[in-house]
């Protein structure tokens, strides 16, 4: 085990610095709270970690399950999780077209990003897995 005698300046200083960057990590380091920054606030993460569906037994009864979670971003850039769903996605979200329909066997897995730039145009990227 180290042992610093004498002044630890040096060690407060690392300690204090390494603080300031986990206060940096979890929000932006400058205010954004203004409308100029708006495009950072339309930025939404769809992680569909799982949505199956399909019929089983006999009498066809459809079986449906799903786990969705939604990451948004806050006034300063904080990030946080929130329980979604299915019905929530973007129309641009592809993949589960037929949920809730009949029962076609569905089973989806992805990452879903969509958001607004700047200048308001939409935009959006997916990641199958």
């Amino acid at each position: 085990m180290l042992e610093f005698k004498g002044s630890n300046a040096a060690w407060d200083s690392l300690v204090s610095a390494d603080y300031a960057l986990q206060l940096v990590e979890d929000r932006a380091d400058i205010d954004i709270s203004g409308p100029e920054f708006n495009f950072v606030r339309s930025i939404r993460v769809f992680d569909v970690r799982y949505a199956r569906q399909h019929e089983s037994g006999r009498d066809g009864v459809c079986n449906r399950s799903a786990v969705v979670v939604l990451g948004t971003y806050g006034i300063q850039g904080d990030f946080s999780w929130r329980s979604s769903s299915p019905a929530a996605l973007p129309a641009a979200h592809a993949g589960l077209e037929r949920w809730g329909e009949h029962c076609p066997s569905i089973y989806h897995r992805s990452v879903f990003v969509e958001w607004r730039d700047y200048s308001g145009n939409y935009g959006f990227e997916q990641v199958n897995y």
